[in-house]
């Protein structure tokens, strides 16, 4: 009987959760499925990549009021190229300078719809100390209940392109490319 009682209670939540709005609500950005990646020229032979691997944040969200909010902070040290020695490099003074610049952050100003869909989030990212607006393009966007956490999420998949000179990352110009391109996947569940 008590297993019974268990699995309607189970039942019950299920459908208490389903039945909120889509997406509405307050979110904080999962570490575990959070990822921005790169890639960047590296002397016309190939496309290096790389990835920072801890991030945190929050996102507020409301799909039928076509708003909300997005505020990330990844950790600059967590920066992994594969390559344990290209990392250090990269952390040191003459590149991202994790010692003092620990995060890369960004802020979100608008969300950006097409109809229903959105499209883009407009922002700004800092990085190194210099804040530039960014637009993040959306390639994907879900709202849902996750039945494996059991807790209701969004998760989106996002792209941007940026100059890194723009942010006083000059270090290797023109050798290695300018251009940035970043794709960042991200999952944000209700606390």
């Amino acid at each position: 009987m008590f297993t019974a009682a268990r699995h309607l209670a189970g039942i019950l939540l299920l459908c208490i959760v389903l039945a909120l709005p889509a997406g509405a609500g307050t979110y904080d950005i999962d570490p575990t499925h959070t990822y921005a990646s790169f890639e960047i020229d590296h002397l016309g032979f190939s496309t290096q990549r790389g990835q920072f691997n801890r991030s945190r944040g929050s996102l507020r969200y409301d799909p039928a009021q076509q708003q909300g909010e997005v505020d990330i902070h990844i950790d600059a040290a967590s920066l992994d190229t594969g390559l344990a020695a290209r990392d250090d490099i990269l952390r040191g003074e003459d590149w991202f300078n994790v010692a003092a610049n620990p995060d890369i952050l960004f802020r979100s100003t608008a969300f950006i719809f097409d109809g229903p869909r959105l499209i883009a989030i407009d922002g700004h990212l800092t990085l190194l100390g210099q804040r530039r607006p960014l637009r993040l393009d959306i390639q994907r966007v879900k709202c849902s209940l996750n039945f494996v956490s059991r807790k209701r999420g969004c998760g989106a998949d996002a792209t941007a392109t940026l100059r890194r000179s723009d942010f006083g990352l000059n270090n290797g110009l023109p050798f290695i490319g300018d251009e940035v391109r970043l794709r960042i996947q991200v999952e944000a569940y209700a606390p």
